[in-house]
């Protein structure tokens, strides 16, 4: 019986292995918020164009996304608990000064960043500034119309920060880290896996192409470096929020195929080869995209080994730790022992 089971439970462990945990949690992250949305969110979204008449326009908008936000948070809470048989903070929310100090640079750093591919685009003569305070909503001031697709960033820069990096680079890194390789080696196979993973989720995105889909994994590898230097995801979450926003919303470039340009700081007349600007996609499908990636990268080090004092893998991202451990005070230093079980 043990042998037929061994496939789905390890036994040393205590649950599921992480193949079937990524299956369950990626499930519930798909088909919970939808689910959620339909069955309350046309009344939430009434509700708010009753009490605040202003926020009538983006009311669905706005729904959409709180209830996106806490059918993941609670969904996943679910799995970590039940499934996982974890705590909480360990994928990555153990919120100190430090994460939050993190989640700061991230923020600033997304921005810098997509202000660097704006001004090269437009030193370029590839852009063309078209209008300022551009807003298409009828009788919506620029203040609240900023509203609607900030709270969507801010919803996918945490939610998809949970999944790619919190939740999958996590468990991935336990199921591989097996007694012939060890936690390091592990660690950087679930970073490449999970950021492919991350691609692949954008390739039904509008105007995607086989070059969109491996610039956005090479994206995932530089969103999760801060992750797994540091296992806080405060900075990936801050860079994830800023660098959608600042591409969409301030200065009017596609966001991995969708479009916001209803509302944004600068309206632009996008031209130049595609090649460079990543065309219909947008800049992250284009080469100033992958210099802005590659520059982003190496200030993200510059962060690390200024905060952290040194440069290394966080190793108990390969590591379990029950939560009767950590109920017990255990918490693990930068070191682990590779399993004999794997995942």
């Amino acid at each position: 019986m043990h042998s037929l089971l061994w496939p789905i439970w390890n036994g040393a462990e205590g649950r599921v292995r992480a193949g079937w945990r990524i299956l369950i949690h990626l499930g519930l992250f798909l088909f919970a918020p939808p689910l959620l949305n339909q069955a309350v969110g046309p009344a939430i979204s009434r509700t708010i164009a009753y009490l605040a008449p202003d926020l009538a326009l983006l009311s669905d908008r706005l729904t959409l996304a709180a209830l996106r936000l806490l059918a993941v948070l609670v969904s996943t809470a679910l799995v970590v608990y039940w499934v996982d048989r974890r705590p909480w903070r360990d994928l990555g929310l153990h919120m100190g000064r430090a994460w939050w100090i993190d989640l700061a640079f991230g923020l600033v750093l997304g921005a810098v960043l997509m202000t660097f591919v704006f001004v090269v685009q437009y030193v370029a003569g590839w852009v063309e500034v078209r209008e300022f305070f551009a807003v298409e909503l009828v009788d919506t001031p620029f203040v609240i119309a900023i509203l609607g697709p900030l709270a969507v960033f801010v919803v996918v820069g945490i939610t998809e920060e949970l999944l790619s990096r919190g939740y999958q680079l996590r468990n991935l890194a336990e199921g591989l880290n097996m007694r012939w390789w060890g936690p390091r080696p592990a660690i950087i196979a679930a970073w490449v896996v999970s950021s492919s993973l991350f691609g692949l989720l954008h390739i039904f995105n509008p105007n995607a192409t086989w070059i969109s889909t491996v610039y956005l994994m090479l994206a995932g590898l530089f969103l999760g470096l801060g992750y797994v230097l540091t296992g806080r995801l405060g900075l990936p979450i801050g860079l994830h929020i800023t660098w959608n926003f600042f591409q969409g919303n301030i200065y009017g470039f596609p966001v991995s195929g969708n479009t916001f340009s209803s509302v944004t700081v600068i309206a632009i007349r996008q031209g130049g080869p595609a090649l460079w600007t990543g065309g219909a996609f947008g800049p992250e499908a284009g080469l100033i995209g992958i210099v802005a990636i590659l520059l982003g990268c190496l200030l993200t080090l510059a962060w690390v080994r200024v905060c952290e004092g040194r440069l290394q893998f966080y190793l108990p991202l390969a590591c379990y730790r029950p939560r009767r451990a950590a109920r017990a005070g255990g918490s693990p230093p930068n070191a682990a022992a590779p399993r004999p079980d794997g995942g």
